[in-house]
């Protein structure tokens, strides 16, 4: 039986381990190579080396080289590993991709070293790679900078945090209902709906931000002041980086930028996992071959998993909780895992379905749909809520379910990790977002009867023409999700 655990990395994915360890009375040591706390953690500790034990087609159990902040080594023995070491540890600086860097004769930097814009007061600045990071370094960089240049290869689609009527953009479309809209209808309704959508804020092509792939196909960047210092002129949007002369930087396009002082490489991150054997982990296409994204399909003993090593639209943290609750149970011997081989074929469907649904290049091969993914693990532990069971037997809790923001707290109300609380903080989420928001009284108009009973009307109409459609284009979609809302038995 598993009892102790390493947990590589403490940042969120490390944290959500040890707290599910703890919960299924497991003993986890962090092992994180910043600032010493003690206790459960070993601070300015790095594992060098994690390996099979000898005798590991009988125990499963790991050794676990590390070095202190001595630079003194040290082994241990655990039942079973935890990696939480992420996917952006690696910066990827492709600098043979951009001739002439060599004579740059300002500074550039990745933007994993990026820490604030004290030094670019006055400067001239081009940022490399039109990512999250990238978008915030220019935004942030433009307020004090003589003028910074954004350059992209692909181009982007750009959404907002703040959506429709003030409200964050993942509580206001990070639904069930919405998730089930996306399982009946076809995906370039919602591609064309969400670009036309967004450019009604700000057209993408008057902007020069137009992408070559459509909304759904990668992860949008979010920024809601990169329009407005585009529009300004304090940022400035090139196509991609041709040459570098000295001081001057030559664009695709023939156009040139001179006196620049400052290139920033937004390039995003490579993946690895340099402690393990090279050998160990199975390879899929572009990535790392893991049965839902965790554990590797190969091994004796499911005693190594990976958690936190997952994209999607949606925070990571509630993705690497539920992941660490479901390593949690398959340690603890409480779910058991299929057949290699079954997991093989699993990892290798997996793999197909991202290649076809995403953009997926060796720095971003790990995209999921965020409830389809947190539903299916949570699927595994016996914690994935039951529409169906909640519209008879709780009405008001349905309807914060189905319409409200997919948050932790809905893999709460049931199976294991039950929470007597869950109930009363889905009701209130929006309440807490509110709160701080009412610093002015005002007179709150409610909306007629008649209104919402229209709106009702509608809403039934198009959903039943939609249902119906769909239906008769996939006859067995509809079954399957509703096989899905039926309540789990653990």
């Amino acid at each position: 039986m598993v009892q102790r655990v390493a947990v590589i990395g403490a940042g969120p994915s490390g944290l959500t381990s040890i707290k599910a360890c703890l919960d299924e009375g497991m003993e986890p040591t962090c092992f994180e190579s910043s600032d010493d706390m003690g206790g459960l953690w070993k601070f300015k500790t790095s594992v060098k080396k994690v390996t099979p034990r000898p005798d590991f087609p009988r125990t499963g159990q790991w050794e676990v080289v590390t070095e202190n902040k001595e630079r003194l080594e040290e082994r241990h023995v655990f039942d079973a590993v935890i990696c939480c070491s992420g996917h952006y540890t690696y910066p990827n600086l492709p600098l043979k991709d951009f001739p002439g860097i060599e004579t740059f004769e300002g500074k550039y930097l990745h933007s994993w070293d990026y820490k604030g814009p004290e030094d670019m007061y006055g400067k001239t600045v081009v940022v490399i790679g039109i990512g999250n990071s990238g978008g915030d370094i220019a935004v942030e960089s433009s307020r004090v900078a003589e003028q910074v240049y954004l350059s992209t290869r692909r181009g982007a689609w750009v959404i907002r945090q703040v959506s429709d009527n003030g409200l964050p953009v993942d509580m206001k479309y990070n639904t069930r209902f919405v998730h089930i809209l996306f399982q009946l209808l076809p995906i370039n309704f919602f591609n064309w709906f969400g670009e036309n959508k967004l450019n009604a804020m700000y057209d993408h092509t008057m902007y020069a931000l137009k992408p070559r792939h459509r909304l759904f196909s990668k992860i949008p960047v979010i920024n809601d002041d990169l329009p407005l210092k585009i529009l300004s002129g304090s940022v400035v949007i090139k196509p991609n980086v041709k040459e570098i002369c000295g001081s001057t930087v030559i664009f695709q396009d023939g156009s040139t930028v001179e006196k620049v002082d400052t290139l920033v490489f937004a390039t995003g991150y490579n993946y690895d996992f340099p402690y393990l054997p090279k050998n160990l982990l199975y390879k899929s296409g572009h990535r790392v071959g893991l049965y839902k994204h965790v554990f590797p399909p190969n091994l004796e003993h499911p005693t190594l998993a990976v958690v936190g090593f997952i994209h999607a639209l949606g925070a990571i943290m509630p993705q690497a909780e539920m992941q660490a609750r479901w390593v949690a149970r398959v340690f603890r011997g409480l779910k058991k895992l299929p057949s290699n081989q079954s997991m093989i074929k699993a990892v290798e469907k997996d793999t197909k379905n991202i290649e076809n649904n995403y953009i997926v290049s060796k720095l971003t091969p790990l995209q999921v749909d965020f409830v389809s993914y947190m539903d299916d693990i949570a699927g595994e532990i016996g914690a994935r809520p039951s529409l169906l069971w909640l519209f008879f037997t709780d009405y008001q809790l349905f309807k914060h379910v189905l319409w409200g923001p997919v948050s932790s707290y809905q893999y709460r109300l049931m199976g294991p990790g039950k929470w007597e609380g869950a109930r009363k903080a889905i009701l209130t989420q929006f309440d807490r977002m509110y709160k701080p928001l009412k610093t002015r009284k005002l007179e709150e108009k409610e909306s007629s009867v008649t209104g919402r009973l229209v709106k009702l009307s509608l809403l039934i109409l198009g959903g039943g023409g939609a249902v119906y459609y769909f239906h008769t284009h996939n006859p067995e979609t509809i079954p399957t999700l509703l096989s899905k809302l039926r309540p789990q038995t653990v």
